[in-house]
């Protein structure tokens, strides 16, 4: 016989044999009700707080025990301590299962026959974490949203893979796709598309009978977001069809609010406008789900910008008006139609010939895209920014702009992927203008320096 291994792969990283015996005396020096809760603990895959553990883990005999207490004992025998909590946010401390504490927790929470039963509450949780999530994110707390999902995401990506449930993945289907659904503002506004596009395929693939209206709203959203509107029109029949069939109203306004977006998308302004006027109509006063009344109004302004400006500035006083009739008190602006507002007025700003204030309106709203993560939002306000640089006689700062555009997109998105006719046409302008001066080699060395500094530096560069 050969030696036994040194160590074991567990969570795709390696955990020595020395550390798992020593986590299993741990766990056997522990008393019975901290035993229950380190097993029960191991279905979190990332770091949790007490509210966490109460719901995923204090039910039965914990809960007669006071879990509280029970994670206070054993706290400092498994877990460490992480600090992860965002500005302003309350609760107390957070803790992480290192991978030879859960492994040991793991095997003896299966063998006790209990994994299902937790699973399933971890399953709840997570639902109500994208829940709230997504409330966070329509009251205007977008970067909390933002910053909740993304810190819960070990988790939540658990709960969007029906193949790791404890039932059959058909069965498990239904809340997986509506952490999916929940957390749409993560793919479509914040540039995790690529991502969110996988998870909601994967699990619409594994689901039986017929799927929601909004997860086919959101499939055909991300097609479009992966820069495939031929792909989003015969997702856009089915989900209409659905939503009509659920008796949806506000599906039916996200819907109107998607047409018009791929409308812009294809270079039909007139046709968006009217799409997006529609979704006005449907979505309500204050939308609880999906795209907000500010973003329809946003996108009309963008629309507008280049061929009708009289009609895109009062696009753009109704999106100020809404947002100060509707978000009141804690609630904040949408942040996300803010930054496309920025990059409308910018437009108008050109076309008034006042390129100072269009410069700082473009750099703006590079600034809030990349603040929210947004790859598409950024692209087009740097690659409009980079047109006025060649207007103001600046073609080294055009020049790493474009540079830096091109090294985000190549990241971002695949070889497929082609950007909106409203974006091609501002990096169509600025490439004419650059196509012979970058033979000169001091503007090819600003291309690759723009580049290597990236958007986020350049953003605040004058």
């Amino acid at each position: 016989m050969g030696e036994p291994p040194e160590y074991e792969m567990l969570w795709g990283e390696p955990v020595g044999t020395a550390q798992l015996a020593a986590a299993e005396e741990g766990y056997l020096a522990c008393g019975p009700a901290e035993r229950l809760l380190w097993e029960r603990l191991s279905v979190f895959e990332g770091a949790f707080d007490r509210r966490a553990v109460e719901e995923v883990c204090g039910y039965g005999t914990l809960a007669a025990a006071g879990v509280g207490t029970v994670l206070d004992r054993l706290a400092p025998r498994a877990l460490l301590p992480v600090d992860d909590r965002f500005d302003g946010e309350e609760g107390g401390p957070r803790h992480w299962m290192p991978h030879a504490m859960r492994a040991v927790g793991a095997r003896r929470l299966t063998a006790r026959g209990d994994r299902a039963t937790v699973l399933r509450h971890h399953r709840r949780w997570c639902v109500g974490v994208a829940r709230r999530a997504a409330a966070w994110w329509q009251l205007g707390r977008q970067l909390d949203a933002r910053d909740l999902a993304l810190r819960e995401l070990p988790d939540l990506a658990a709960a969007m893979d029906p193949t790791t449930a404890p039932l059959a993945p058909a069965e498990e289907t239904g809340p997986a796709l509506e952490v999916a659904v929940a957390l749409w503002f993560l793919w479509v506004a914040c540039g995790r598309g690529v991502e969110g596009r996988t998870r909601l395929r994967h699990a619409l693939a594994l689901h039986e009978g017929p799927p929601p209206a909004r997860a086919l709203w959101l499939a055909a959203f991300l097609e479009l977001e992966s820069g495939r509107p031929e792909d989003a029109d015969p997702l856009l029949g089915r989900a209409w069809a659905a939503a009509v069939r659920d008796g949806d109203v506000r599906c039916l306004g996200m819907l109107a609010h998607l047409r018009g977006a791929i409308a812009l998308h294809q270079g039909r302004p007139r046709a968006a406008v009217a799409e997006f006027r529609e979704a006005l109509e449907q979505l309500g006063e204050v939308p609880d789900f999906g795209p907000t009344r500010e973003s329809c109004w946003a996108s009309i302004a963008l629309c507008l910008a280049r061929a009708d400006p009289d009609g895109a500035r009062e696009a753009l006083e109704r999106l100020e008006r809404d947002g100060a009739e509707l978000r009141t008190g804690a609630a904040g602006r949408d942040l996300s139609a803010d930054a496309w507002a920025h990059h409308a007025r910018a437009e108008l700003l050109v076309r008034d010939g006042e390129r100072a204030r269009a410069a700082e309106h473009a750099r703006r709203a590079l600034r809030e895209h990349l603040r929210l993560g947004s790859a598409v939002g950024a692209a087009c306000a740097a690659e409009l920014l980079a047109r006025l640089r060649l207007l103001d006689g600046r073609p080294d700062r055009a020049a790493h702009l474009l540079g830096a555009v091109d090294l985000l997109r190549a990241s971002v998105f695949d070889a497929s992927y082609r950007p909106g006719r409203f974006c091609v046409l501002a990096r169509e302008r600025s490439e004419e203008a650059l196509r012979g001066l970058l033979d000169d080699p001091e503007l090819r060395e600003a291309y690759e320096e723009g580049a290597r500094r990236g958007l986020f530096a350049l953003s605040w560069e004058r």
